[in-house]
């Protein structure tokens, strides 16, 4: 294995250090800079890793790090990704998802760091002209959220045109689930994903869950998302490290398992997993919400020999509540 060492950016967050974990456990070098506003120095505590504190807008340690290490390839997960917040104040979704990562750029191409690997979103497509939706679905994102990531796509495939650089663009649907052991998982502040807030709901964390919509056109009226567990996530990343160092061309994959799980199946599930029942109530439509979002996932296999393991939802919840049932609670704690 090389001793070129890997760049890991927002490495602290919750698909961050499960992918930090793994790369860890298969012996490669990494460094990761987080500067821990969302992410928890605890998730990547037990993987032995370099840890740097700090802003990917900051030139100077940006640089430090790359003259101290050589550095092969970045795995990049630093980005705000609060839908409703990137709505109300563009402003920082910008600054960060989009500036922060051009500075970065600048120092990569000064240290001959040529390899990238970019956490991006299905919200780079917008509402579904068609379900499943493949790589080739037209890029229309509805929110400031999706565009910063499409923007940064189309950096990135300017910088390969320019100056060499190879990309794989990795467009998650909705990751969900926790470490096989339960000791890292999902810990975000305020919590939005429908996982863990149904199993916050079952503890008496939340008094209930609401369900938005029930009148989509859908076999149980409830929206329908494709749930891809955080492991297999972290998997597909480090089929994208091995595809890129060993010359491989540029990539575009959509990661999913090709299934979609309604709300309703969801709650039935958690019901199923941890025995109790979930109280729920019901509200009307969220603004921008489509009723079916499901990836075809048919290329990442074709491109990376990448495929979903946890393909049944109950496994993805089994795993969220054994984290959720931790000695924390589902929480890091300092």
């Amino acid at each position: 294995m090389s001793n070129q060492k890997i760049l890991v950016t927002g490495g602290a967050g919750y698909i961050g250090s499960h992918t930090v974990r793994l790369l860890a456990d298969q012996g490669y070098s990494l460094i990761v800079v987080d500067n821990l506003i969302y992410g928890h120095r605890e998730a990547i505590l037990s993987s032995g890793v370099e840890l740097v504190e700090g802003d990917l807008g900051d030139k100077v340690l940006m640089s430090r790090i790359f003259s101290d290490n050589e550095i092969e390839t970045v795995l990049h997960f630093a980005a705000y990704a609060y839908v409703g917040e990137s709505v109300t104040n563009p402003e920082k979704y910008y600054q960060n998802n989009i500036g922060a990562p051009l500075n970065l750029l600048e120092v990569m191409r000064k240290h001959n760091c040529k390899k990238f690997i970019f956490s991006s979103t299905c919200a780079t497509y917008g509402n579904p002209e068609y379900i499943p939706i493949d790589e080739n679905h037209p890029q229309n994102p509805i929110n400031p959220y999706g565009k910063s990531k499409k923007m940064l796509e189309t950096v990135l495939m300017d910088y390969a045109s320019a100056y060499g650089f190879g990309y794989v663009f990795l467009r998650y649907f909705n990751a969900a689930g926790a470490s096989l052991d339960g000791k890292i998982g999902e810990d975000h502040d305020p919590e939005t994903h429908l996982i863990p807030l149904i199993l916050d709901a079952v503890t008496g964390d939340r008094e209930n869950i609401t369900v938005f919509g029930t009148d989509y056109d859908t076999p149980d009226g409830t929206a329908i998302r494709d749930y891809i567990h955080v492991v297999d996530l972290a998997s597909a990343h480090l089929l994208a490290v091995k595809h890129l160092r060993d010359g491989g061309d540029s990539l575009i994959c959509n990661l999913g398992t090709g299934n979609g799980n309604s709300v309703k199946e969801v709650i039935a599930s958690v019901e199923r997993v941890t025995g109790k029942s979930v109280p729920t109530k019901y509200g009307g439509r969220r603004a921008g919400d489509p009723p079916r979002l499901v990836a075809d996932p048919s290329f990442a296999r074709k491109a990376l020999g990448w495929e979903a393991e946890f393909k049944d939802i109950d496994q993805i919840v089994a795993s969220a509540w054994k984290w959720k049932n931790g000695p924390h609670n589902g929480h890091y704690v300092s």
